[in-house]
């Protein structure tokens, strides 16, 4: 009888190993291909849209200098930077205090029509936000504020009512046990919210910020709509679509990928300074 080969679980190891790091850095790479690419043409001094390398033969930093120091009037990104950072910065404040505030209340307390109130939001929930355009660009026109960025800033903030049940799972997690030796000790529902419950939220407090910030950083059909023909009041995602017509579209392309890669550094500095807290937050709350 033939003896079985024993088997090498060491080298069998370094096997699965391998195929998973080499999926990993295949799909690294496809990931990260459209973002050089980007940059690359960001800095692209050969003009066109569509070159047959990818690797520019040239580079150059006037793409940059033309779209920050735009002469004829038509495009301006500083504007538009400057609008959408206004509005993103607003509506993180507004939709971070609505979104919070409504969580902890519907988690911790107990009150009247609350049980269909939660329903009522779950099935609002489902249906997709541009259902509602047409309407809130009418409502917001009889309130003579279409085209201004108050009224982006209000449409973002109020959808925020809609998007606590995340926030609303984290504040369940936490124990009621903390709550009720507070109240014991004399302390009131502020007194809780603010000194026990919101230091041990910073997680949830920090993701609710980081998507509140992106969304009208990001956010192209509402911002369309409610805007129109204002091009100086645009946003970044308006203002650079509009660069990309059938007679501009070859001649700014490379102009087009530099405020790409411009409006990409707030989100990835943001993320990058948050994420730090966003790990102590976890850390911090585990321990307490």
């Amino acid at each position: 009888m033939a003896q079985k080969k024993p088997i090498n679980y060491k080298a069998q190891k370094k096997r699965n190993r391998a195929i998973v790091y080499t999926i990993l850095t295949i799909m690294a790479i496809v990931w990260l291909f459209p973002i050089v690419w980007i940059v690359l043409n960001s800095f692209r001094a050969e003009g066109g849209a569509f070159v047959p390398y990818i690797i520019p033969k040239h580079f150059t930093i006037n793409n940059y200098i033309k779209l920050l120091t735009d002469s004829s009037g038509n495009y301006p990104f500083v504007r538009w930077f400057v609008n959408t950072l206004i509005v993103s910065v607003c509506t993180c404040v507004l939709s971070t205090f609505i979104t919070i505030s409504m969580s902890y209340a519907l988690s911790r307390l107990r009150f009247k029509m609350r049980r269909p109130f939660l329903k009522v939001a779950l099935v609002l929930n489902m249906f997709p936000a541009f259902m509602s355009m047409i309407a809130i660009y009418y409502i917001l026109k009889a309130l003579d504020l279409a085209g201004s960025l108050l009224a982006l800033i209000l449409v973002y903030s109020a959808g925020a009512a809609l998007t606590f049940y995340v926030a609303k799972g984290f504040f369940d997690t936490i124990p009621m046990a903390l709550d009720e030796s507070a109240m014991i000790d004399g302390a009131n529902k502020w007194q809780i919210f603010t000194k026990i419950t919101l230091p041990l939220s910073k997680p949830i407090i920090v993701y609710t910020a980081l998507t509140a910030f992106m969304g009208p950083w990001m956010d192209f059909i509402f911002a369309k709509i409610i805007m129109g023909d204002d091009v100086k009041n645009y946003t970044v995602a308006i203002g650079l679509y509009s660069m990309m017509t059938k007679t501009t579209a070859n001649s700014l392309f490379m102009t087009f990928t530099a405020g790409c890669v411009l409006i990409a550094i707030p989100i990835t500095l943001l993320f990058m300074y948050m994420q730090k807290y966003y790990v102590e937050g976890v850390t911090s709350g585990a321990v307490k």
